[in-house]
């Protein structure tokens, strides 16, 4: 009994086939390609695909940053900000307002 994948599955199959390559390189090229798709505005692994001739998503991206936080690092974070672990989404307007501020500060020096 074979069932079919809901429709909005069927795009994701591809993705699920494909293989993802590391490269080990000199630091100084893998800062060279991450710094020319900073630049482009590409992921790296865009930037990658674009140098080897491959085809790209052209769907725009939201870009963001992204770090991962554990338990431990809310209960850090909560202490530094006078807040509960449990207020997460409070602790993310917190992280956010302290990136803003790091950047203006050396932007400004």
């Amino acid at each position: 009994m074979s069932r079919k994948l809901p429709e909005k599955w069927q795009s994701s199959i591809q993705a699920v086939k494909a293989v993802q390559v590391a490269f080990d390189m000199d630091e100084k090229i893998q800062l060279a390609i991450r710094t020319q798709a900073l630049h482009a505005g590409l992921s790296p692994s865009d930037q990658i695909r674009d140098i080897l001739g491959l085809p790209t998503n052209k769907r725009p991206k939201r870009p963001r940053l992204t770090v991962s936080l554990g338990q431990d690092d809310y209960q850090i974070l909560a202490l530094k900000y006078g807040l509960s672990p449990e207020q997460q989404l409070e602790i993310k307007r917190k992280l956010m307002d302290d990136l803003i501020l790091h950047v203006t500060q050396n932007n400004n020096n």
